[in-house]
């Protein structure tokens, strides 16, 4: 890695959050202009196209730098989704139900939370995070179904924005 050894660990995990927020603000530049041209439902649809791209890109690369072997089922899953791009900027939640059912919860959105604050509603990620989250999933393994449990535009009161279900079933029998 050209000149990270000159940083400090405090420094690097500075460098992390600045890439982190610097690829959410280009995400969001990229969508807010489609969305001003073409309106919403347009947006959301090539939104969904490049998740479909970029997801499994983000999966593959993460599997290969953390040594995370295809096929692993939830456990290569659990790990693979600690290492996120927005990992580092939203609060996540990750509870192993059973040996077949993890559970993730984005406890925190920085894109929500900054429409909550300047009083916007919230962006209807839903069918965008569907294609997101399977599209993660299944490239970790194939075998891992993703269900929504909630997302915006769901209206129900939560203490988290969105939460994916996501379950394996190892044998035909289960």
């Amino acid at each position: 890695m050209r000149n990270l050894d000159r940083f400090s660990k405090e420094e690097l995990k500075k460098l992390v959050q600045v890439y982190a927020k610097n690829w959410l603000a280009h995400d969001g530049c990229w969508f807010l202009a489609i969305e001003e041209t073409e309106g919403l439902e347009k947006a959301i649809e090539y939104d969904k196209k490049s998740w479909e791209r970029f997801t499994r890109i983000e999966a593959r690369r993460i599997m290969k730098e953390f040594g995370i072997a295809p096929n692993l089922g939830l456990d290569g899953l659990e790990k693979a989704l600690q290492y996120r791009l927005y990992a580092t900027l939203n609060e996540d939640k990750i509870e192993r139900v059973s040996k077949n059912k993890l559970i993730y919860k984005m406890v925190s959105c920085r894109v929500q939370s900054a429409r909550e604050r300047k009083g916007l509603p919230l962006f209807p990620c839903k069918p965008v995070g569907m294609v997101e989250y399977s599209g993660f999933a299944t490239t970790i393994d194939s075998r891992i179904k993703t269900t929504c449990i909630a997302a915006p535009p769901d209206s129900a009161k939560r203490s988290f924005h969105c939460g994916w279900e996501f379950i394996i079933k190892e044998s035909e029998e289960e």
